[in-house]
């Protein structure tokens, strides 16, 4: 879909820059960029760099930076336009599936995203650029961002120090602290997801390494917060 949006609004200055959060590396990602065909530059974080700098808690989101390098749209939820992923979701008949997944795409089916009014207020933006009302002003980016809590830097201490012990082909040792830092940000979705995803690829489930899974988890706050509401 970012191909597609790309395709459209490159000729009027428009750039699409998409990242990757993986720590797993180059292969982990590669298939997925193939398969969009991507003509725009798609890079890999396996630091979860951008995490940090944007506060990134879950993908897709979107930054928008202008062509002055300021960010006019903090990281929010980000699905421009027409998603046949979830599309294919919502027809899909969870009877025909086994239980635990059927359980999965049922919680699947209830996440809210609103892709229409996110692409329209793109292209209002790309069209009329500082003058769209969908451009926030430095002081509105500021009050939409939100200063890191001291639980939320110890987090990202945590995660870092599990990522170099991974690398460094510890991943034993990596997983108390990729623990510790799901305790102390529960709702930084790129940390859990990230670490589940070493134990069990496909689901994400419960596994003895962690507390929760992405079912387990999405299930305590509801499947229709887990992405916030966009303000426009």
């Amino acid at each position: 879909m970012w191909q597609e949006l790309r395709e459209e609004l490159h000729s009027k200055g428009f750039e699409v820059v998409t990242v990757a959060l993986d720590v797993g590396g180059v292969e982990a990602t590669k298939e997925f960029v193939d398969r969009a065909n991507a003509q725009h530059p798609s890079l890999l974080d396996q630091a979860h760099v951008v995490d940090e700098l944007f506060g990134v808690v879950n993908v897709p989101n979107g930054v928008w930076i202008d062509e002055d390098q300021m960010i006019v749209r903090p990281a929010e939820p980000a699905f421009p336009g027409r998603n046949p992923v979830m599309e294919s979701f919502e027809k899909l008949d969870v009877s025909t599936l086994p239980p635990d997944i059927a359980d999965m795409m049922t919680e699947v089916k209830k996440i809210k995203t609103d892709p229409e009014a996110y692409k329209a207020a793109l292209l209002d933006w790309v069209e009329r650029g500082a003058d769209s009302p969908y451009a926030l002003t430095p002081e509105e980016v500021v009050a939409r961002s939100h200063a890191r809590t001291d639980d939320q830097a110890r987090a990202a201490a945590h995660f870092e120090l599990g990522q170099h012990l991974h690398r460094n082909g510890d991943h034993a040792a990596a997983i108390p602290h990729w623990r510790e830092a799901h305790r102390l940000q529960p709702d930084n979705w790129t940390y859990k997801r990230q670490a589940w995803n070493f134990e069990d690829p496909i689901r994400q489930g419960h596994t003895d390494a962690y507390d929760g899974s992405w079912i387990e988890d999405v299930k305590k706050i509801g499947a229709e917060n887990y992405y916030p509401s966009v303000t426009f």
